[in-house]
């Protein structure tokens, strides 16, 4: 068992699947960083006022 999955993983499909995580996490970062220190500060400033 332990040989076919060591097969799998190097066949390249968790190597993608792992760099496709990797990916998707410092892309969910990028978007939370942006909608917090740019789009809240607007929002915040727009309900202030009314």
């Amino acid at each position: 068992m332990l040989k076919e999955f060591k097969e799998f993983a190097l066949k390249g499909n968790m190597i993608d699947l792992v760099i496709g995580v990797i990916i998707g996490s410092a892309f969910s970062g990028l978007i939370n960083s942006i909608v917090n220190d740019i789009f809240m500060p607007i929002i915040g400033l727009y309900y202030k006022r009314h």
